[in-house]
């Protein structure tokens, strides 16, 4: 339930003006947003020169409306630029802070290509692992190097003598790569 049937609007914003509100209708796929899916759409305007925010959106009409973004990449013919702005936020009622469109600025090409991307992945990745790592939870770690388990328990200790076998039962193991 990350994509949407609303009608969603853009503005682009530069060192010239910007676009105004822009919806967004012809997808170079037969059907537009869907979670996991990159959308293309050609958006005609005068040249704005170098792109510095845009404002994404949708109007919250239809069932299922909420919409999970994680970028947009605007890509200018003029100049061959790409503009990468992340959101990698709900634009939902129902999710997040409720806003269902969000100001975005262009992440800047002096950083490391990607470390933004990079953070905010680390970030979603940690919000859904966290609660492995709770208080009274026994985590296994397997070793393909002894091809044994290393266990941390809920009292801090740790069991590193590799057991072959998973005498826990029920845990949380992940594979460590040596």
């Amino acid at each position: 339930n990350a994509g949407t049937e609303a009608d969603v609007y853009i503005s682009l914003y530069g060192e010239r003006g910007d676009t105004g509100s822009r919806q967004l209708l012809r997808s170079q796929k037969p059907k537009k947003f869907l979670k996991g899916q990159t959308d293309i759409f050609a958006v005609e305007a005068v040249h704005l020169g170098h792109l510095y925010k845009i404002v994404i959106g949708h109007n919250g009409l239809g069932s299922g409306n909420g919409w999970f973004l994680d970028k947009v990449v605007i890509k200018d013919p003029v100049t061959d630029l790409d503009y990468t702005f992340l959101c990698h936020r709900w634009l939902d009622q129902g999710q997040d802070d409720g806003n269902i469109a969000r100001e975005l600025t262009v992440t800047g090409a002096s950083t490391f290509p990607g470390r933004q991307e990079l953070e905010l992945k680390r970030e979603e990745t940690w919000a859904a692992e966290k609660w492995k790592f709770q208080e009274g939870n026994t985590l296994q770690f397997y070793s393909r190097l002894t091809h044994g388990f290393i266990c941390l328990h809920p009292d801090s200790s740790v069991d590193a003598l590799g057991d072959k076998k998973n005498k826990y039962g029920k845990v949380f193991f992940m594979c460590v790569y040596a």
